[in-house]
């Protein structure tokens, strides 16, 4: 049952992207302003209104407080949550909230055409979910490490912790970017938007064994680095490498470990690896290699700082 409902709820995330395909007449009426740099959000209505910006903050905040009121009752009813094996109750509310929700957005944008965009920084939106992948590496570090299957002992003080409030901030993350951008229909979008489906799907599973499937919780984190090479090069940017190599070394070096993986299979992924790299770099010039380390880099700094940070925190918090 639990499975089947899993792979059904994922079948309706992907019917639901392709939906979005039916505003495309509604959005041709809409007269977007023209591009004004790296700082801009393009998909945004250019006159908007008191009625369009409440049907985006409106529809974003009661969406938030839903799934963060999913989280505090299961948390508080967790001992009636022990089995794993099945769907409870406050699965099933989380599920249909993410149809729902998703249903409201749609006409939202249909009618309204706005979002949260409209307000905030474009860059607010990537740097949420930069975030939630930071925060995924350290839960992750103490199962497989954190490069080549090392160093994972040093994340076990953090944890429980993370364990404990990852939620608050995932959900945050997630809700946040769905309601950030309207529902367009390029292919950035749609594979954004069938993302951010399946991440709400993760958390409508709370407290089974689906969410804590390390095949699953790996496509999660995978699927991030074909969204930024399509949107990359969608837009026409020479970059596109920068995410295609950056988040393929992430896999090699961090994600991949932990599965079970021969180790023949781990030196195979890592031998492509370093052919693709090769082979694209040889064409595009070495000069421009160093842009493959900009991910990792930045991904493991914010690693360590944010674990020294949270020890620092409740050390603190001991003493006092």
């Amino acid at each position: 049952m639990l499975n089947r409902v899993w792979s059904i709820a994922i079948i309706l995330a992907a019917l639901a992207t392709s939906c979005i395909l039916f505003l495309q007449p509604s959005l041709d009426q809409v007269n977007l302003l023209p591009d004004q740099g790296a700082a801009w959000y393009f998909w945004k209505r250019p006159d908007p209104n008191f009625a369009s910006q409440a049907s985006a903050w409106g529809g974003y905040l009661v969406h938030q407080f839903f799934i963060w009121g999913v989280i505090i009752w299961a948390k508080k009813n967790r001992e009636a949550l022990k089995d794993r094996t099945k769907l409870h109750f406050i699965n099933w509310v989380a599920l249909a909230g993410t149809a729902a929700f998703g249903l409201l957005h749609f006409f939202q944008t249909a009618i309204w055409y706005d979002g949260l965009a409209q307000n905030v920084s474009v860059f607010s939106s990537q740097a949420s979910v930069i975030l939630l992948l930071v925060v995924v590496l350290m839960i992750e570090a103490p199962r497989r490490g954190v490069f080549f299957g090392t160093g994972g002992k040093n994340f076990i003080g953090v944890k429980p912790f993370l364990i404990k409030y990852h939620g608050y901030y995932f959900s945050w993350a997630v809700v946040y970017t769905f309601w950030f951008h309207p529902m367009e229909t390029t292919w950035g979008h749609l594979f954004g938007f069938f993302y951010t489906f399946l991440l709400m799907i993760q958390a409508g599973f709370i407290f089974t064994r689906v969410h804590t499937n390390r095949w699953w919780t790996l496509t999660l984190e995978v699927l991030v680095l074909f969204h930024g090479v399509v949107v990359a090069l969608l837009a026409g940017q020479e970059f596109w490498t920068m995410f295609l190599f950056g988040f393929l070394a992430m896999f090699i070096v961090t994600q991949m470990h932990g599965l079970g993986l021969s180790r023949l299979l781990r030196w195979l992924f890592g031998g492509l690896f370093l052919i693709a790299l090769i082979v694209i770099y040889s064409e595009r010039g070495w000069g421009q290699a160093h842009e493959i380390l900009r991910i990792p880099v930045i991904d493991y700094i914010l690693v360590f700082v944010l674990t020294a940070l949270i020890l620092i925190i409740k050390r603190l918090v001991r003493k006092n």
